[in-house]
């Protein structure tokens, strides 16, 4: 089983990224808000699918990469530290936009959205590098079973992303109306979340390079 310390830090990155704007953020929030939270949380019933979906997936593979390719910690990290440059990068470049900035949906009923929420999640390549680049690096063989490790870590981000999503679907209305005419506090969001990858994607690097 993984240890405490490794469980907290990877929480922390599931967190970081849950809370930069994506495909999946934007698309519950614009839900939320053209439809009501009902919908935001059947949408994030398919999302949840998704993840699953990813999971499992990822884990297979990742337990299969570590056994036959040991030293593949070292390029899983690297992209994933890239990628999570590259995160930071789009939350401040110019031109970015907060997910509270809303689409216009039309009214769908459960079935297609929570297709939707699936559909959403399972084109979402953040999602795809959270599993295929960021989780192998907290995988230890030495701690026992890679596969338990990696469904362990999986279920941990599950639980997060649902949870907080879930929060936003609930509160993507208030949210909205209260920064529509506070843009310093959208700026601010953005360039919080980019230090936060910021500073985990170099954390990432050092630790590729002992």
């Amino acid at each position: 089983m993984p240890d405490v310390q490794s469980l907290i830090a990877f929480a922390l990155i599931a967190l970081g990224m849950v809370l930069t704007p994506g495909p999946n953020m934007i698309y519950l929030i614009s839900r939320s808000i053209c439809q009501g939270p009902v919908a935001g949380l059947v949408s994030l019933g398919g999302v949840a699918v998704g993840f699953v979906f990813y999971m499992v997936f990822a884990a297979l593979g990742i337990t299969t990469l570590l056994l036959a390719v040991p030293y593949a910690y070292d390029a899983v990290r690297f992209a994933g530290a890239l990628y999570l440059l590259y995160l930071a990068w789009q939350a401040v470049r110019p031109g970015g936009r907060s997910p509270f900035q809303v689409r216009d949906l039309p009214k769908d009923g459960p079935r297609k959205l929570f297709v939707m929420g699936l559909v959403t999640n399972l084109l979402n390549p953040k999602v795809a590098v959270l599993y295929l680049s960021l989780l192998p690096q907290f995988i230890r063989p030495e701690q026992g079973d890679v596969l338990l490790q990696s469904l362990t870590f999986g279920s941990l981000q599950i639980m997060i992303s649902v949870t907080v999503n879930a929060l936003i679907a609930l509160t993507a209305a208030s949210v909205a109306a209260f920064l529509t005419g506070r843009p310093f506090f959208m700026l601010m969001q953005r360039w919080l979340m980019s230090t936060v990858l910021a500073g985990l994607a170099v954390s990432m690097a050092a630790e590729a390079r002992r």
